[in-house]
């Protein structure tokens, strides 16, 4: 995938609109995380209490590190060893819109490897809102064709790569704890 295929996703995030796209697990809503009023919106489209943390997706550990205080080395060595997609919750987040970071000010991060990600986020030069394109507290859809009809209209732009194929599964999502012990979340 070239750079055109991401120019039009990329301005829609950059004018404050929302995204559907394909990540490395399932379809996600995307925005810019620090726009505090596309933020509004995903929530809002999501029909999700905003004191539920969304997560993000980075390009790699330097982009990481400018949105959290700090990343632990049992994080880093976590992420070298595994292949599934992992999303992390780091403390003392920073640099994003105050609607994004969790009342304990974390933040859940992952880092995408899929092209079309890793192209935008490049592009984009900071991190996307990525969340499951299902409203709450409704299955996730296990690819595009089960994404209700809701969230298709309610997104400002629909990445035309429907037949992308994606993971069923939304990501692992864990947490390490003050031993260096890891929380599952979310497996």
């Amino acid at each position: 995938m070239n750079t055109l295929d991401i120019l039009t996703p990329l301005n829609y995030i950059k004018n404050h609109k929302t995204i559907l796209y394909p990540t490395d697990t399932v379809w996600g809503i995307g925005c810019d995380l620090a726009d505090e009023n596309a933020v509004k919106k995903v929530y809002q489209l999501k029909q999700r209490d905003d004191s539920k943390a969304l997560v993000c997706l980075v390009k790699d550990v330097d982009m990481l590190s400018k949105y959290v205080e700090s990343i632990p080395d049992m994080a880093l060595e976590y992420l070298k060893q595994t292949e599934r997609p992992t999303t992390i919750i780091y403390p003392k987040a920073k640099h994003l819109a105050r609607n994004l970071i969790a009342k304990d000010g974390s933040i859940a991060i992952r880092i995408c490897q899929t092209e079309f990600c890793q192209n935008l986020l490049k592009e984009f030069g900071k991190p996307i809102v990525s969340t499951s394109a299902n409203i709450s507290g409704t299955p996730t859809p296990k690819g595009f064709k089960d994404i209700q009809q809701e969230i298709l209209t309610g997104v400002d732009y629909v990445v035309n790569l429907q037949n992308q194929n994606s993971d069923t599964k939304p990501s692992r999502i864990i947490k390490f704890n003050e031993k260096g012990q890891v929380q599952i979340i979310r497996d």
